[in-house]
């Protein structure tokens, strides 16, 4: 198993890194993706890489952030080349739900991330809350560019998962989709093709089912997994192979 998506460098992960990482290891897990959301997060993750060979890393500037940490596309580019463990652009996007930074900021924010992973095929990770309709157009600006989308916790709707596969985007799908009142999410994921979904934690947020209200950690992967595998009518086993192959695919080129 991969976990796509998990904030290592975030309490209560960071301080008990030896342990959280040895769960992980104990369930299967073969590779962890942390990632970057601010400058300060960045720092932490260039170091979290270099704990242990199963950590890769991302660049980027949440949209949470964007109207502080203002990042640029040859920042992105520059960031990218300190460390080839360094295999993601974000997260970035649109969050119209909180707006804790304003729209533009955060749309000007979104087109710098889109632009390095342009200029250097590197996958794009995206969070979109409250903006559907934003952030299909922007993306879909860039639909000549071959752009390797992945949109990270998928909530979207049914109707937009339809629009994003016209990108051949990628999915991601977290805990969410172990919840009772996720029905609308399971039946898109049902929807989506195997070959374009990927498993994610976002620990240590959104602890899936039987471990709702915990923090999370990668280790907890192995619940949605099982959901999403009786989502798809599949065994765990080629739930888990495919979406490993996927995330391989996707950030090494290889299957």
């Amino acid at each position: 198993m991969i976990d796509s998506h998990c904030h290592l460098d975030h309490e209560p992960l960071l301080s008990d890194l030896a342990n959280v990482i040895q769960r992980s290891k104990e369930v299967g897990i073969q590779k962890l993706l942390t990632i970057s959301t601010s400058f300060e997060s960045f720092s932490r993750v260039k170091d979290l890489i270099n704990k242990d060979d199963m950590i890769y890393g991302t660049i980027g500037i949440h949209p949470h952030e964007s109207s502080t940490d203002i990042i640029t596309s040859k920042q992105i580019i520059e960031s990218l080349n300190e460390n080839s463990k360094i295999i993601g652009i974000g997260e970035t996007g649109l969050d119209f739900y909180y707006n804790n930074s304003e729209k533009d900021k955060q749309i000007a924010s979104f087109k710098e991330h889109i632009d390095a992973s342009i200029k250097t095929n590197i996958p794009l990770i995206v969070h979109s809350r409250d903006a559907e309709k934003e952030t299909f157009e922007i993306l879909n600006e860039y639909k000549n560019e071959n752009l390797k989308i992945l949109m990270h916790c998928f909530t979207g709707s049914k109707e937009f998962s339809e629009k994003l596969m016209t990108l051949n985007s990628f999915f991601s799908a977290s805990g969410i989709i172990t919840f009772k009142n996720s029905l609308d999410l399971q039946h898109t994921f049902k929807s989506i093709p195997m070959d374009n979904i990927l498993i994610e934690t976002d620990s240590p947020f959104l602890a899936p089912v039987p471990k709702r209200g915990k923090k999370n950690e990668p280790s907890f992967i192995d619940y949605t997994a099982a959901k999403l595998a009786e989502i798809k009518n599949i065994s765990k086993e080629n739930l888990i192979k495919k979406t490993t192959d996927n995330f391989n695919k996707l950030f090494f080129n290889c299957n």
